[in-house]
């Protein structure tokens, strides 16, 4: 594809990944305007909006290009927050930049894109992307260890055929040496982590104003009471710190993991050992599927195919069997090794070779099926 001129609309957010996409595509010789998306607009000390937007307009002022702002935040409440907070209220755990990305980056902001004339988006997301006969293909980024593909699996092919990935074959080290090279204001602003409406601030202290969290006890598996939890929106599977209750029982030295949520009894689940028979799955349940260009043609031909997932972002691929589980909705997926803290609400995805293929929410875990 030539980039002779052709107008692409940068994500620009503010951070230097999105700055130096931007760069990159100039260099290319695209025709490059940017946008600024304000997703959460809450006026307290933890909203980083304001400073944010400052950044990107001085990003697009370095680089001499357009910016455009757009307010995204009905949208990022109605499609992206309240089914975080009915996740969390229904005893399960969300991860909300999936939903963002499909909605909101890839949704809303494709469509503002092109209506200010652009034939592509692009963003700073560590992926790559082929297009081909009208369809995206979704691949993992050079950089292993920033890919993004896991947070990008339920985006549309159709919207993938109309973004670019400038960072997808970069290395992150190569990006800030690109920045600081051109004097980019933002060279050396430190990468935002963790839930973007939350910011800085305890987790706890914003999801309490949402989400009714009554106390409750502790157990053992055998039923032992041996303290007492906060609420159990506040706690995920596999979790070691914040649970106060070392020293309990008779395994002193052996730290204590959360094996479960009983919302029937209002009690946290908690076994000892990192490895603990409790935190393993051998096989899950998968629903609300979403294959980028279709299922894999093993699965539609025979019920079954072989492939690899990725149970969290940055977790090592590991090698399952998805197969029909009798509901069209669901699949049920086994692994060769089983895996540790399976957690229902986050996403299996899946991958063939550097290929991401799309993924679906984990709505139950199963031992030895």
């Amino acid at each position: 594809m030539s980039a002779a001129r052709k107008p692409v609309i940068v994500a620009l957010s503010g951070g230097v990944d999105s700055a130096v996409a931007a760069l990159c595509l100039q260099r290319a010789g695209y025709s490059v305007e940017a946008l600024h998306m304000t997703n959460w607009d809450d006026a307290d000390e933890h909203c980083t909006a304001a400073a944010d937007f400052a950044d990107a307009q001085q990003v697009a002022g370095d680089l001499g290009i357009p910016l455009h702002h757009v307010n995204f935040a009905r949208e990022y409440r109605e499609q992206v927050f309240a089914d975080f907070l009915s996740e969390y209220r229904a005893g399960r755990t969300p991860n909300p930049d999936v939903a963002c990305n499909r909605h909101i980056k890839f949704g809303a902001f494709l469509h503002q894109a092109q209506r200010l004339g652009a034939d592509y988006i692009a963003t700073g997301h560590y992926a790559r992307v082929v297009h081909k006969g009208g369809q995206g293909f979704l691949y993992k980024a050079a950089d292993a260890d920033k890919d993004q593909t896991y947070f990008l699996h339920s985006v549309r092919s159709e919207a993938l055929s109309r973004t670019l990935f400038p960072l997808g074959e970069i290395q992150k080290s190569e990006v800030r040496a690109m920045a600081q090279e051109y004097g980019l204001a933002n060279h050396a602003k430190a990468d935002s982590t963790g839930i973007c409406f939350i910011g800085e601030r305890p987790f706890r202290e914003f999801l309490a104003q949402y989400v009714v969290a009554e106390p409750g006890p502790i157990l053992t598996l055998d039923g032992q009471t041996i303290g007492k939890h906060s609420g159990l929106p506040y706690y995920t599977l596999g979790q070691r710190h914040g649970l106060n209750i070392g020293g309990q029982a008779s395994r002193e030295q052996a730290a204590w993991f959360v094996a479960g949520r009983d919302p029937d009894r209002n009690a946290l689940i908690v076994v000892q050992g990192h490895d603990h028979p409790a935190l393993l799955s051998s096989a899950l349940d998968v629903g609300e599927l979403h294959w980028i260009n279709g299922p894999p043609d093993d699965l539609t031909a025979t019920g079954t195919v072989k492939l690899h997932t990725r149970l969290r972002h940055r977790q090592a691929e590991v090698a399952c069997e998805l197969s029909r589980s009798g509901n069209d909705a669901t699949l049920r997926l086994k692994f060769l090794i089983p895996q540790r803290a399976a957690t229902p609400g986050q996403y299996a995805v899946f991958y063939c070779g550097d290929e991401c293929l799309g993924g679906g929410v984990i709505l139950a875990t199963r031992c030895g099926d």
